[in-house]
């Protein structure tokens, strides 16, 4: 999501988007969902997960590390990265905010090594030992071009695939990468793998275009969204071929985080304030939408992760004083828990 007043342009396109969104029933945060008809699926649950320190967070990514449990969230405001314990509302500062010079916490993932990811929009991504704090790794973003670091995925094989927003790229990042660079003074620059400028539709300059990113649990191809066209795009591994999936049944305008589990795919559409599920075929070459919901108490959702049953959803508030709009923040921010859908 933007965030200075130069990618002002973007907000107001964003927020005049989410204003042609038709609204779903909502559900009742922190409570059960009033009952249905009797033709229509029960109402999602949305509840508080966790709870993050300080009035100015803005949270915008989130990770988990399968092996633990642990749950990770960044500060899109200062860069700050939390760490939430299961059994604990309360999440702990885990890198403070500025930490190794970085302004921004947007992205987030746990590797298959239990190292954590964290992406800045203007800088690149750095790589951490969440135990001891350290850092291993920085990798920045080649040249002085527009570029927006955003959402990122790590694929079967280990290599970590990064969405540009501003430049339309996806980046990666081998394990031998990583370990060259681990090899030489913990830096590196980033490479491109896919460019989809070409790809995507027409739009203005300076609009931001790729957002989430998920990789198909067979190593075979990677999904991304464009946040304004609404596409979502099949990237082959093997061959480096782009091709746009055909979704049926609706479109992901304003879709920010991804998440791919069995060929479901559930998306984030920050100020639409939605969740919408999607069912993947298993070649990635079409998707169906099989269920939307809105509700205001999802305070503009960047992303979210499954885990047990559960989506984990970032309320975000970029609305409320945020990088969206001016007002004052809901105190404490938090992560939502919902449940079915």
């Amino acid at each position: 999501m933007p965030r200075a007043l130069p990618h002002r342009t973007l907000a107001v396109a964003v927020t005049a988007l989410a204003a042609l969104l038709p609204l779903a029933p909502a559900a009742h945060a922190d409570g059960p969902a009033a009952r249905p008809a009797a033709h229509q699926p029960a109402l999602p649950r949305i509840s508080t997960a966790y709870e993050l320190p300080g009035d100015r967070v803005y949270p915008e990514g989130i990770a988990a590390d399968p092996r633990t449990g642990t749950l990770y969230a960044g500060s899109f405001a200062d860069g700050t990265v939390y760490r939430m314990t299961p059994g604990h509302r309360a999440a702990e500062v885990l890198l403070p905010a500025g930490t190794d010079g970085r302004t921004t916490a947007n992205g987030l993932k746990v590797d298959a090594k239990g190292r954590l990811w964290v992406t800045d929009s203007t800088a690149g991504v750095s790589v951490y030992d969440p135990r001891t704090r350290r850092l291993l790794a920085r990798f920045d973003v080649p040249g002085q071009a527009a570029r927006f670091v955003n959402d990122l995925v790590i694929a079967p094989d280990g290599s970590a695939y990064l969405t540009d927003s501003a430049r339309a790229v996806v980046y990666r990042v081998t394990p031998r990468q990583l370990a060259r660079a681990r090899a030489h003074g913990g830096h590196a620059v980033l490479t491109p793998r896919f460019d989809l400028d070409d790809a995507l539709d027409p739009h203005d300059p300076g609009t931001y275009t790729l957002n989430g990113i998920v990789a198909d649990p067979t190593g075979r191809h990677l999904l991304t969204v464009d946040m304004t066209g609404g596409d979502l795009y099949r990237l082959d591994l093997a061959s480096g071929g782009i091709r746009r999936v055909a979704l049926h049944g609706g479109d992901l305008r304003l879709a920010d985080g991804l998440e791919l589990r069995h060929g479901t795919l559930w998306a984030a559409h920050n100020t639409g304030n939605a969740i919408s599920r999607w069912r993947v075929a298993a070649d990635g070459r079409t998707a169906r939408q099989e269920r939307r919901f809105t509700d205001e108490s999802l305070q503009v959702p960047t992303t979210l992760i499954r885990r047990n049953g559960t989506l984990y959803v970032v309320r975000s508030q970029f609305d409320k004083g945020g990088p969206l709009g001016d007002g004052t923040p809901q105190a404490p921010f938090t992560v939502a828990a919902v449940t079915g859908i």
